[in-house]
């Protein structure tokens, strides 16, 4: 299943991305022979584990058959304003320098264990959301990332079980403030300014998506193509991260891990071809099976 998020009467409702449109699914769920069970929110599908996700697609199917009032509960997706993909992540947890080629491009040396950092919930933006360029940073960057979504309570699990804890992926955009994330050792001050951490537009399920260590990744910015390079060229694979994250954290339902980026940042570029991204920049993060996540920069 492909599942996003969209603005309700100030709310997110919660909606299956489907051909022909998205699936209200709390207006379904008022017209179609529901299981009771059936969750109405990202979260309440999240924290459900697999009982949630069977009756969520169920009510999916049902909603789809001939014979249903489409017209009630089916949306045009163009016209809906997305929201994150997951809406309230207890950590988000990121993972620096963690494919080969962009380490190598800003010659750091290749990490022996996961380098983590995190972001906070202000940093969340949905797909189509415009991202404001903070004053106080003139080197803002974007960094494409594969994005995991935890599905099940995780804690000292092995390698060869890690990915069943997995509910889904979607795209994820690292932007980063380098001149904030250089003033110290610690990266956090340029990492999660707000909106820093557009996700979307879809989450979408494990079983769709296969092996996450052989997708296709690039970042466009204004059309033009930035990165391109596939999440194999990961040190440390999806499996190897959340089994490491889970031996010092036990990692919930909703939580969000960011898994790094690839090369061809604005930080590996030599310095005189370094141009940060500017008010009016629309940045793409694209990765194969998860959809195209687009922002627009704009000035504060």
């Amino acid at each position: 299943m492909k599942i996003v998020t969209f603005e309700w009467q100030g709310t997110y409702r919660l909606g299956v991305a489907k051909e022909h449109g998205v699936i209200d699914v709390q207006a379904a769920f008022a017209k179609v022979a529901a299981d009771p069970a059936t969750p109405v929110t990202v979260q309440q599908l999240l924290e459900g584990g697999a009982p949630a996700r069977l009756a969520l697609q169920a009510l999916a199917d049902r909603a789809l058959a001939p014979g249903q009032d489409h017209a009630s509960y089916l949306l045009e997706e163009a016209q809906l304003t997305l929201g994150p993909c997951v809406t309230a992540p207890g950590k988000i947890i990121c993972v620096g320098l963690n494919y080969r080629r962009h380490a190598e491009e800003t010659n750091a040396p290749i990490p022996q264990s996961p380098i983590l950092f995190n972001k906070f919930s202000n940093a969340l933006a949905a797909h189509g959301e415009d991202v404001p360029l903070p004053r106080t940073s003139d080197k803002v960057d974007y960094e494409a990332e594969l994005a995991i979504v935890i599905g099940r309570k995780a804690k000292y699990v092995s390698r060869e079980e890690a990915l069943d804890y997995v509910f889904g992926y979607c795209n994820a955009n690292d932007l980063s403030a380098r001149d904030l994330q250089m003033l110290t050792s610690q990266w956090l001050l340029g990492k999660t300014c707000d909106k820093f951490a557009p996700i979307g537009p879809y989450l979408v399920t494990a079983d769709e998506v296969g092996n996450p260590n052989d997708l296709t990744i690039r970042t466009l910015v204004n059309g033009e193509e930035r990165q391109n390079s596939n999440t194999s060229d990961m040190i440390f694979h999806c499996d190897e991260i959340i089994s490491y994250l889970s031996q010092h954290m036990t990692l919930e339902p909703g939580d969000i891990i960011l898994t790094g980026t690839p090369e061809g940042v604005v930080l590996g570029y030599p310095p005189e071809k370094q141009v940060y991204l500017k008010d009016g920049d629309v940045v793409t993060v694209e990765i194969e099976k998860l959809g195209t996540l687009t922002n627009r920069m704009v000035a504060e």
